[in-house]
């Protein structure tokens, strides 16, 4: 990789350990992806927040690390283990609490905003076109090169936080080249948000760094956040492009036996024990959304609504949440369907969601089956 004098410097050690480590892991991303060079990023989103998937290890690294390191440019948060307004009601383990506390400190002693949210895209501004980002959370990668029309590859969390220390990324992979290797032509007739996040675990699989789709009516935000975590959850590519591609380009077809398939892998209860919405959480015009679709009616099994921290305070002064808290929803922030330790194999069997996202992890991580369907008609199966 070309360098400069001063990234030279840093990675000799001149301008202390924690840029040469922040350096080092840079120019090995770099190098493994062929970047030519490093260039600056103006705002980092970074993962390895959750107890539950970094551990001790990770606790310890960032408690260490940050009586030193400082963020040098925008830095926001991807989601932890619980909502710390309820956590008392859930029964977690003290020693879980007490180390994402720690974790929670730690990157607020850097600098980093606490966030907490998956969909960074959502609550914060977006810069000018064309802006190069560091976005480690991958429905967030995947929003930001294809709707926001900024650039960031699928950072890992040690990139993101090299990144976000350095104000610096490769500039390798998609950040130079976004042709995709493949055309996928949409065939499912009146889709929804569950069809969009099939459609994207689909993508995700035969897409390379970024894939076309054609056939797609206008999508609604619901649809497309589906779209970018089923995407995001099953492979590499990190954009989609509307688009027929061209005649060099290979074309596959989504159709019913594609999306069949895809449903297929991660269904795998007839009924779930308890609900779960927001994966990706759960934005403001989502919130509104739900609220009208219930009209009265209540769920007659535990539903978990996850959303940003900002987002259920704007719904709460607007009436949202005490409508949906009538209707029986436990409203959680500053965490998600993915991951978290709130949802338990030892006391839930099965889980109805209309995440793609959602059903790949509380499959895989969560160990728990999984009830796949669409929003309306879990509101129609689920409520009274």
């Amino acid at each position: 990789m070309e360098l400069t004098r001063e990234e030279e410097s840093a990675l000799k050690g001149e301008q202390g350990e924690i840029m040469q480590m922040a350096y080092r892991i840079l120019i090995a991303t770099g190098e493994a992806t062929d970047a030519e060079k490093l260039i600056p990023i103006e705002w980092a989103h970074l993962s390895g927040v959750n107890y539950n998937t970094i551990g001790d290890a990770g606790e310890e690294f960032l408690s260490s690390i940050s009586k030193d390191a400082r963020v040098t440019v925008k830095t926001t948060l991807n989601p932890m283990g619980f909502d710390i307004d309820n956590v008392i009601n859930y029964g977690l383990d003290e020693n879980f609490i007490l180390k994402q506390l720690s974790i929670r400190k730690s990157y607020e002693t850097m600098g980093v905003i606490p966030s907490f949210s998956c969909i960074p895209y959502e609550i914060f501004e977006i810069p000018k076109d064309g802006t190069q980002v560091a976005f480690a959370e991958s429905n967030a990668a995947i929003h930001a090169n294809s709707y926001d029309n900024l650039k960031t590859n699928k950072e890992s969390a040690f990139s993101a936080l090299a990144s976000a220390l350095v104000g610096k990324s490769p500039y390798s992979s998609i950040r130079k080249d976004d042709t995709p290797n493949v055309t996928i032509n949409m065939k499912i007739k009146n889709p929804n948000e569950l069809t969009y996040g099939m459609l994207g675990f689909f993508a995700g699989k035969v897409g390379d760094t970024s894939v076309n789709i054609s056939g797609l009516a206008e999508m609604d935000n619901r649809q497309c956040k589906a779209m970018c975590g089923g995407m995001g959850t099953s492979g590499t590519c990190a954009k989609f492009i509307f688009s027929d591609g061209d005649s060099d380009c290979e074309k596959i077809d989504f159709d019913e036996k594609e999306m069949q398939n895809v449903h297929d892998e991660l269904n795998t209860a007839e009924k779930g024990d308890m609900i779960t919405l927001g994966s990706p959480q759960l934005g403001l015009d989502e919130i509104s959304d739900l609220t009208n679709m219930l009209k009265g009616r209540s769920f007659q099994k535990r539903c978990m609504v996850f959303c940003p921290r900002t987002v259920k305070e704007q719904a709460r002064k607007i009436g949202y949440t005490t409508e949906l808290e009538r209707a029986g929803c436990e409203i959680l922030s500053d965490c998600c369907t993915c991951l978290t330790p709130l949802i338990n194999k030892d006391n839930v069997d099965s889980v109805t969601t209309n995440s793609i996202k959602g059903a790949f992890y509380l499959k895989n991580s969560n160990g728990v089956d999984v009830n796949l369907k669409s929003l309306s008609q879990i509101i129609q199966d689920e409520t009274r």
